[in-house]
């Protein structure tokens, strides 16, 4: 007899493992199934966010930024440093132990909260309340049956027909958070924002690296003025060669690497790089779903059909996270998760597709929610904008990083928050107070007269919304 759960969630990211947690919170017998196996072959929890995404590019991304520190910027605070060098294998081992101690932190959640984890691959087998769903991992396969299911399975690496990955010399996001040694020439399909952030880690680390970016502009869904000075700090201060509006041709493997044709405003071009690595972006991960046995919409582009609180066509299903519209972040996940398993629960759960915060863990930083300038003038928004530097702050020049603004946009009428825009060293730890005057509609002048730590890099967020109104104190 199949073993029964008011909810079942199939798959255990962000979005997934966090449903699961808060509906086993509100008292429903849970059970989560999800088939990641580690490099060891074992299975693990938090799908790619812990495993091969976000977790373990931050980890590496601050060994290459230390590293880089140690060459170029000690010497200012009259540190001396003779011999650095970086050791690799040690950089991965400590990488590996956070994205160990994350993941078996997610199981002793399931634990503490009675959450049954179910390994091995989830799929609809029929049924409409209860639905069955199908296990199918080590063991025999075996179906479970669910009053409500939580589909979070995700998405992966959105790979090209002319350039076959096998994460060796061609990589996506998993092969190219595994290099055991730096490569001498960094090929990287895409300068959005994964491609910049591994390209910068092994550009520190001493890759010569090369971005090929399809788009004719940078980071276009950057605040224009934001775009700009990244590209001025990425190109000129960093030496990131970045190739814009490409057209990639014909990809050779060799013994002695890639060989990349393609065509931009130069004409023909070729790329000789020892790796390469594909980010192109991401697609949802609904293959093997057996959304057919039940009947759930799913569009041409394999997004799930879901309304404003995640509910499909079917009764008792939902789905969230990359599986559906919206940006593919884990922190929206995860908030869509809280909201569905408190609507099963009868409860009011909220989430503002408009109000969610993005961010490029660049050095510098690159983080914004709202609108930009651009969207703004499209739109045919009246605004008024205020921006301020963090040149003549304080603790950022004690940090010695003083690159970067904050801009702040605000309904020229209402003087609302309409979107704010950061380029920074912690700009992803700013950009919250943004996002908490934007969900309580906060004015600019709101901002403005809220007291900021001084010296603190929070006071540019107050100059800027100062500047909206032309009453900047410091600029």
């Amino acid at each position: 007899m199949a073993q029964k759960f008011d909810v079942v969630v199939i798959g255990a990211g962000p979005a997934g493992y966090v449903a699961a947690i808060r509906a086993a919170q509100l008292g429903f017998s849970t059970a989560c199934i999800d088939e990641w196996k580690n490099g060891k072959g074992e299975y693990a929890l938090g799908g790619t966010c812990l495993n091969v995404g976000c977790i373990p590019s931050k980890a590496l991304l601050e060994s290459s930024e230390n590293y880089e520190r140690v060459l170029q910027k000690f010497s200012a605070h009259g540190i001396s440093v003779a011999g650095a060098s970086m050791d690799v294998e040690k950089m991965q081992a400590r990488k590996d132990r956070i994205v160990s101690q994350l993941v078996n932190g997610v199981a002793y959640l399931f634990k503490k909260n009675k959450v049954t984890w179910l390994k091995g691959h989830g799929s609809f087998a029929g049924g409409a309340g209860p639905y069955a769903i199908e296990v199918r991992g080590e063991g025999a396969a075996h179906t479970v049956e669910a009053a409500q299911v939580i589909i979070a399975t995700g998405s992966v690496a959105r790979h090209l027909a002319e350039v076959p990955v096998d994460n060796e010399i061609v990589c996506d996001n998993v092969g190219a958070l595994a290099f055991r040694s730096v490569p001498e020439r960094l090929g990287v399909i895409g300068a959005g924002v994964i491609g910049l952030e591994l390209g910068s880690v092994w550009r520190r680390l001493g890759s010569k690296v090369t971005l090929l970016e399809a788009l004719p502009n940078f980071l276009g869904a950057c605040d224009e003025t934001v775009s700009k000075e990244a590209w001025r700090i990425f190109t000129k201060g960093q030496g990131l060669d970045i190739r814009l509006d490409v057209k990639i041709g014909k990809v050779t493997r060799s013994e002695n690497g890639v060989r990349v044709e393609f065509q931009d405003s130069g004409g023909g071009q070729a790329l000789d790089c020892d790796r390469l690595v594909v980010s192109v972006g991401r697609v949802p991960n609904t293959r093997g779903l057996g959304a057919d046995a039940v009947g759930v919409k799913i569009d041409e582009r394999g997004f799930i059909d879901v309304d404003a609180h995640c509910r499909t066509n079917l009764p008792g299903v939902y789905a969230i996270g990359d599986v559906v519209r919206g940006p593919m972040l884990a922190h929206k996940g995860m908030d869509e998760g809280v909201m569905v398993a408190e609507h099963i629960a009868s409860q009011a759960g909220h989430v503002d597709l408009e109000v969610i915060p993005w961010i490029i863990y660049t050095a510098p930083e690159i983080a914004w929610v709202g609108k930009t300038e651009q969207q703004l003038r499209d739109e045919g928004v009246d605004y008024r904008a205020g921006q301020a530097p963090f040149s003549a702050n304080g603790r950022a020049m004690g940090q010695d990083e003083t690159s970067g603004f904050v801009k702040v946009l605000a309904d020229a009428k209402t003087d609302r928050v309409l979107g704010v825009h950061i380029i920074c060293a912690h700009a992803s730890e700013l950009i919250a107070e943004a996002v908490m005057a934007m969900e309580f509609r906060a004015s600019s002048e709101d901002v403005a007269r809220i007291c900021h730590a001084h010296p603190s890099l929070s006071e540019v967020v107050h100059e800027a919304s100062l500047a909206v109104d032309k009453r900047a104190i410091h600029l």
